[in-house]
């Protein structure tokens, strides 16, 4: 795994106690941390439907997660979506749901995302830099 640590990492699981064999929703996947762990505790047959819409973070967390195999299944979507997808994923029922919502440090810190005034860059702010129209569009 890498080095960042999720906010509130620890109180997450406590309060979702993963189990073994538990099936877990993640909404907000990111750098894949959280998942990590609801997949540490709920091993060994316990699974994460990891949501994600921004390509680059599904990306890094699949290289993050890559030791858990098939225990993890990435779908890029919106959180919002998570109802109406995960049953065709095999998710119609879970244990536990996860939304960790805001922009990451990845995201932030990366001046080519457009989300941080602190570097030059583009001013873009979108999740999913393939779709849909850019800060800069909009003014």
């Amino acid at each position: 795994m890498n080095e960042h640590v999720p906010v509130l990492y620890h109180e997450v699981l406590n309060l979702l106690q993963p189990q073994p064999g538990g099936l877990y929703l993640d909404g907000t996947l990111g750098a894949g941390g959280h998942t990590a762990g609801l997949l540490a505790l709920s091993a060994p047959t316990g699974r994460v439907l990891g949501f994600d819409r921004d390509p680059e973070a599904l990306r890094y967390a699949q290289a993050q997660l890559v030791a858990y195999g098939e225990r993890v299944t990435y779908v890029q979507a919106s959180y919002a979506e998570m109802a109406s997808l995960a049953p065709d994923c095999g998710f119609a029922a879970v244990d536990g749901v996860l939304l960790d919502l805001g922009l990451s440090s990845r995201q932030l810190d990366n001046p080519e995302r457009g989300f941080s005034f602190m570097r030059p860059g583009p001013l873009d702010m979108r999740f999913d830099s393939t779709r849909g129209e850019t800060a800069a569009d909009l003014l």
